[in-house]
């Protein structure tokens, strides 16, 4: 049997995108193709109208290893590769995604994994996940922006501690620091993943945007977002919705 090739492979169904990382032989590494590719795949999930949320995740056992560095290597020789670069513009194309995101991780989540997961806006994690961010056993600066990151989400204490070490952490302690929002049980993991992004899906596209934007800390889109709430019509869809007991109907779309 030919050995699949390193690649993301992605699904759209009832409102969900689903995009897994495979790379089976290497524990779903992140080649440098795969990196690249990420942004573009991304901007066209984005633009279909029909997406209104994404899980990221790993095929069978693990989520991801962190970066392939053999195929990293493989480029050392050209003076423009920059492979730390191709990882922070990765994250941030998944952290700017207008919708809400969700990493579902079992197994390994670490190095490029861990900041990926960490870029995705929660992360449900199914018990006897280790997460970690080794940069410190490589000899790399992690980057600025992925520090910061980091921080913001689990504190300056416990990112050094991840940081500083390059130790892998289980989910007790990720679920402690905030690094992952939920644990679930060996074998619940996709099921509560699929019911929660059902939810999600239903829900106003208006005020998900509007609180991903404020929760980023953007301070200059009050105005904006009140236009938006006055003109979509969606706040009455949602308040008539309720009094008459349906599942509201909402229309605004980013």
């Amino acid at each position: 049997m030919d050995r699949e090739e390193p690649q993301l492979k992605h699904t759209v169904a009832d409102g969900v995108a689903t995009v897994v990382i495979s790379n089976p032989a290497k524990r779903n590494a992140m080649t440098a193709a795969m990196w690249q590719a990420l942004p573009a795949l991304l901007d066209r999930l984005a633009a279909g109208p029909a997406v209104r949320a994404l899980v990221l995740t790993g095929a069978g056992d693990t989520f991801c290893a962190g970066a392939d560095i053999s195929s990293l290597r493989d480029r050392a020789s050209d003076p423009a590769y920059d492979p730390q670069a191709l990882a922070v513009a990765a994250e941030e194309a998944l952290a700017a995604f207008p919708r809400p995101t969700l990493a579902a991780v079992r197994g390994f989540c670490v190095g490029g994994g861990s900041q990926l997961a960490a870029a995705c806006d929660l992360r449900f994690a199914e018990e006897g996940a280790s997460f970690g961010v080794t940069p410190a056993k490589l000899g790399i600066v992690y980057p600025a922006s992925s520090t910061r990151r980091l921080v913001a989400l689990i504190g300056p204490a416990a990112a050094k501690h991840l940081l500083f070490s390059g130790e892998l952490i289980g989910t007790e302690r990720a679920l402690r620091t905030g690094l992952v929002d939920e644990v679930l049980p060996a074998g619940d993991l996709d099921k509560r993943v699929e019911s929660y992004v059902r939810i999600l899906a239903s829900r106003s596209q208006l005020t998900q945007a509007a609180a991903k934007e404020y929760a980023a800390g953007r301070a200059d889109r009050d105005a904006y977002w009140a236009e938006q709430a006055r003109r979509s019509g969606d706040t009455a869809e949602g308040v008539t919705a309720f009094l008459e007991r349906r599942a509201p109907r909402f229309t605004w779309t980013t």
